[in-house]
Formats: structure tokens, sequence, C-alpha cells
């Protein structure tokens, strides 16, 4: 038998049919089974968790079908709570299948802790941009006797010294005791 008459058969035809019939029905099992697997159609939607504490956070989601995963505690934000959320990804509003997990960065509890840097021997003019670019702030200015005009001679926080290598939370006030120019 030739090749020409085997593809002409009628076995041949009847073969390739039953494997188009039988590839139609698989695909069309496999995507109901998906549609049903997947729950396609089916969205919850992210609420709006910025400015709300853990728990209620946690609350919100269950009630969604979500699952929270906190990430990494940002930066301090004045404007928000102690440990709320400052930020989550997806945004709210966003439509997400049931158990996906929204992503939330929190509010530490205050600043972190920054290293005092020695500024003793050093002018006013050379420490306040220093103190200011690691986030201090410049307090009061006092004056003692010192032939060194505006050189700072110790530094105070809170009405203690500090000594260099000390550590205070960002945006804390620094007060300088500076010369004045006049021998002691």
């Amino acid at each position: 038998m030739s090749i020409i008459k085997f593809f002409a058969s009628k076995t041949f035809l009847k073969q390739i049919l039953l494997a188009v019939v039988g590839l139609v029905v698989i695909c069309f099992i496999a995507l109901k089974w998906l549609n049903v697997s997947t729950n396609h159609g089916d969205f919850e939607t992210v609420p709006n968790l910025t400015g709300k504490s853990i728990s209620v956070a946690k609350i919100e989601l269950n009630e969604n079908n979500l699952v929270m995963q906190i990430q990494d505690s940002a930066n301090f934000n004045p404007d928000y709570p102690k440990f709320s959320v400052i930020e989550q990804e997806p945004p709210a509003g966003t439509k997400v299948k049931e158990d996906r997990k929204i992503y939330l960065t929190l509010n530490p509890s205050g600043y972190r802790k920054i290293v005092v840097p020695d500024l003793r021997e050093r002018t006013f003019r050379q420490a306040k941009p220093t103190l200011e670019a690691l986030g201090f702030r410049v307090g009061k200015l006092s004056y003692e006797d010192n032939i060194g005009k505006d050189l700072v001679l110790k530094m105070t926080y809170k009405g203690k010294t500090i000594q260099p290598g000390d550590k205070l939370a960002k945006t804390s006030v620094i007060d300088l005791v500076l010369g004045n120019g006049n021998r002691p």
C-alpha cells in the first residue's frame, strides 16, 4: 500500500477525526476545570488600610479573604500613629483574587537613633550643617568666655552634656555652647 492511498483511506480519516474530537473534548474539560479551580471572575477589593493599626488592618483583610504580609518598617512619619500602616501594595481599590498577600509598610515607634558627631573645636558655621544633615536640629546657643569666637565648646541635650558617640533620636534638638571671642 502506498502512502497516498494510506492518507486517503477511511481508517486514517477516522483516526484523524477521533483525534480532533478527543482534543476538543480535552480542551473543553481543561477550560471548565480552570474556571472552577481559579474562581474566574471572582475578585476581592483591597480595602484602604493607610493610617490604621495592625490589628484593624488584619481584621479588615480577613473580612475580605486577603492575607496580611508585613514588610520592614519605613522611616518614622510623625503624621501617622506608631505601628500604623503608612503604605500598602497593591493600593486600595484594586481588584485581586482571594488569599492574595497584601504587603504593608508600618510606621516605627519613633525616630531611629543616630550617633552624635564630634563637633568640639569646630566653628558654628561647620557644626550647624553637620547636625542638620544628620537629622538633628540646632537649639539654643549659649556663649562662654573663650578666645575662639563661635567655636563649639560643648553640646547639650535637655540640659545634660552629651559626648561624641552618644546616640540620640533623629530630630532631637541639640543646644550648643560656643566661645564668645573673649579671653577667659
